[in-house]
């Protein structure tokens, strides 16, 4: 399956009016520069709605800061990113209404406990204090208050990233960015996790989730693959290990990887 690419001719104009109707975020040209190092590099990219796009590439590629940008926690150097017809530059405060965000290092206060880190991002959401209540009897149905009420840095990796999902999706946000969601914990939780990620797109939900664990590109509807702040491919995880004949996703990136290495 192709993806909409933007000619360099096209005016920011013409860009976000050919938009193909059903993207609800998309980016074109997006860079972002760290004083001489070019961080991010002229990426086009969009995400449909209701789907899972798998962000894949190695540490340092430039997955994180793109999706910084996304967010308004990074400035963009050039180019334009949209989520829902707003400009991030412009209009990030509708745009937080409508993105969940998962980080990769900084989810949860470590000093708090579960259920305050719920009441603390129920808090920053707008929810009411009825609402929150009813959040915390919810995550109780799946974790247990013992857990619950020990401080965060002393409860286990793959809880605390299901804690970290749900306080993400506690304003039941229409987009929902994951960033290296299942780094640090075992291939049965990785497994569980994505299961919860299979249920949200069944909701309706569209998906951005970043990871450098091949083996779970695979279960995205279509990957982009980041190199040294450049997208070297694309494409629907069956079509690529078709056209590479084989039935592995790592060769796939390896050879993404190889040809496209600059330094």
């Amino acid at each position: 399956m192709s993806i909409f690419i933007i000619r360099e001719e096209s005016t920011v104009t013409d860009v976000k009016n050919r938009r193909f109707k059903e993207q609800v975020i998309f980016a074109n040209d997006l860079t972002k520069r760290f004083g001489h190092f070019t961080a991010v590099d002229q990426i086009n990219f969009g995400v449909k709605q209701g789907e899972i796009l798998g962000f894949l590439g190695p540490n340092g590629a430039g997955k994180t800061t793109t999706i910084k940008m996304m967010v308004g926690l990074l400035k963009i150097t050039s180019g334009k990113v949209w989520v829902k017809d707003y400009d991030v530059s412009k209009d990030l405060r509708q745009i937080k209404k409508n993105i969940g965000y998962m980080s990769q290092k900084f989810s949860l206060y470590p000093l708090l406990n579960g259920y305050e880190n719920i009441e603390f991002w129920g808090g920053i959401s707008g929810l009411s204090c009825r609402a929150i209540k009813e959040k915390k009897e919810l995550i109780s149905e799946e974790i247990s208050s013992r857990i619950l009420s020990q401080k965060v840095k002393d409860i286990p990796p793959g809880i605390k990233q299901r804690i970290a999902l749900f306080s993400c999706l506690i304003s039941d946000p229409e987009i929902i960015l994951l960033d290296e969601p299942t780094s640090g914990v075992d291939p049965e939780v990785r497994r569980e996790f994505w299961g919860k990620i299979y249920d949200l797109k069944k909701k309706g939900k569209t998906l951005l989730v970043t990871t450098h664990n091949l083996d779970e590109a695979e279960y995205a509807d279509r990957i982009l693959i980041i190199h040294q702040g450049r997208i070297v491919l694309r494409g629907e995880p069956s079509v690529l290990m078709r056209k590479e004949k084989t039935d592995s996703m790592e060769k796939v990136f390896k050879q993404a990887v190889t040809n496209n290495e600059t330094n």
